[in-house]
């Protein structure tokens, strides 16, 4: 679902009000030294949503708004990964996320008179899916239960259930055969 936001609304402001909270949090986060239940208390804290116990996420971590983020159960987060999740990021469970990933809800419209102004979409990564190391997902993705996404793919189309996708563009690789 796409959505739009412009500068100078009031919606925009708002999102200004959080970012600017937000943004030193990150920044203590990835500047401290913290165990897993510290990292997960302070990501709860960016996201305003309770980090499940069963997930990790490694520092450093990067998000440029928080509150759009949601994680299910029993994730994994390597170090090193930007989520831009102002248009929304879903996260199922048993995902894992490889280092270096960026994952992206937003987008800057064409128009020249419009380019600071935002077209938001929600990306969607359902249960089981392995994003592998420096992937790129971009605005309005979904990407299937038992997926994988090989790693350096930039994933501009979404990814069914059960397939491996590759490359630049990402294309599909291969189906996953279930387990016998």
């Amino acid at each position: 679902m796409e959505s739009k936001m412009d500068l100078g609304t009031k919606a925009y402001d708002q999102v200004e009000k959080i970012n600017q909270v937000n943004q030193k949090l990150v920044q203590q986060l990835n500047n401290g030294t913290y165990g897993p239940n510290e990292i997960r208390q302070r990501v709860s804290q960016i996201t305003n949503e309770k980090i499940d116990s069963s997930t990790e996420i490694r520092l450093p971590f990067y998000t440029d708004f928080g509150r759009n983020l949601h994680f299910g159960k029993n994730v994994f987060v390597n170090a090193g990964v930007m989520i831009t999740d102002m248009g929304g990021i879903y996260i199922g469970d048993n995902v894992l996320i490889g280092p270096g990933v960026t994952i992206v809800s937003v987008n800057h419209r064409i128009e020249p008179s419009q380019r600071r102004n935002l077209n938001l979409k929600s990306v969607y990564i359902h249960d089981n899916a392995w994003l592998g190391a420096n992937v790129t997902v971009t605005p309005g993705v979904v990407i299937g239960e038992n997926a994988i996404v090989a790693a350096g793919a930039v994933v501009t189309k979404n990814v069914p259930a059960n397939t491996m996708v590759g490359g630049v563009p990402a294309q599909v690789i291969k189906t996953i055969k279930g387990e016998n």
